[in-house]
């Protein structure tokens, strides 16, 4: 069996859609992010998106734990256009309403899809896996990334999977066996 740790990285404070945008995370909360690494189990690989919020938040909590190169197949949704802005803001608001409720094809302009997110995660967690079998993966990412993964484990919509909570410096450990994924916790908060 594996498991796979997944951590949203720690909070940037922006009031709008970040995808790419590589905007720090603030992780002046040492106390939590100490309760946190302590949650983790310290045999774990860790892995995380090349955004310095995750990489940052991902090397917060290492500790002893093996490093392994960022990965940018692990970054939240690129949201191309629409990239820092408000939702608010966006004057397609039946093309964004769309994305955001029949999530799949539809992507934002410039940006990525549903399924081009879940393809591009899904691959990355599954290379991770392929080359540490049996190890448990701390993955250090999004929101939208997360819930790619939610999805699959619970057998849900993508809908449905936006319906999750993701906090920031939360863990969603998930777990791959003989019977595929399974949840085990989402957004657990150490």
């Amino acid at each position: 069996m594996t498991r796979v740790f997944w951590v949203r990285h720690g909070p940037t404070h922006a009031k709008s859609m970040v995808g790419w945008s590589d905007i720090p995370a603030d992780l002046s909360d040492t106390a939590r992010i100490e309760r946190l690494s302590a949650h983790l189990p310290q045999e774990a690989v860790v892995i995380s998106s090349d955004l310095i919020r995750a990489s940052g938040t991902a090397d917060a909590i290492t500790g002893n734990r093996l490093r392994l190169p960022h990965d940018p197949d692990l970054r939240e949704i690129h949201f191309g256009q629409w990239e820092l802005q408000a939702f608010d803001t966006i004057a397609d608001q039946d093309h964004l309403r769309a994305f955001w409720d029949t999530p799949g094809d539809i992507r934002p302009p410039g940006g990525e899809s549903w399924f081009e997110v879940t393809h591009r995660v899904n691959t990355a967690i599954q290379r991770v896996m392929d080359s540490h079998p049996e190890k448990d993966i701390v993955a250090v990412a999004h929101f939208g990334a997360i819930l790619t993964q939610i999805q699959k484990a619970l057998r849900v919509t993508a809908y449905e999977a936006f319906g999750h909570r993701i906090d920031n410096l939360s863990v969603t450990e998930l777990r791959h066996g003989t019977e595929g994924w399974k949840a085990h916790s989402i957004n657990h908060r150490p």
